[in-house]
Parts: C-alpha cells; structure tokens; sequence
C-alpha cells in the first residue's frame, strides 16, 4: 500500500485529513516538543480506532510539515 494510500484510508474511515488530525492535537494541548510518535499512536487508537500502521503515516506528515520535532539521538554512554 502506498503512503498516499494510508492517508485516503485514514480520511474515508475518520472523515479526517492530517491537518484536521493536527488541530485537534493543538486542541487537546498534546503538540509539543515532548509529544512521541507512541502519545500520538495512542491518541489515535483511543480516539479514532487507528491502527499502527495508520497512526505512524500520520506522524510522519506531522513531522514532514514540522508540526513535531523528530526524536534525538540518545547520548552514549562510556564505561
């Protein structure tokens, strides 16, 4: 299935597109730079019923547009 594929999935069963997924986050106070791809999965679950799959196509628009930043590097540790 093609990204564009997810994308029309997700609007034909929510009725919604990825802006509408991101004022509603901006709503619901959950934007900011502590949001993660596993708070917005949730989100999505709970909310809308989405799957894995369809929660991560939607991270990835978010982080595309810049909506959330991508996660950083963990610092390594020395012994």
């Amino acid at each position: 299935m093609s990204f564009q594929a997810y994308l029309d999935n997700i609007e034909k069963k929510t009725g919604k597109r990825p802006e509408d997924f991101h004022a509603l986050a901006q709503e619901k106070g959950l934007l900011g730079p502590e949001l993660t791809a596993t708070q917005l999965k949730a989100w999505l679950k709970e909310d809308f019923d989405l799957g894995h799959g369809y929660a991560m196509a939607i991270w990835a628009v978010f982080k595309q547009k810049g909506w959330v930043s991508a996660p950083k590097a963990s610092a390594r540790r020395t012994a």
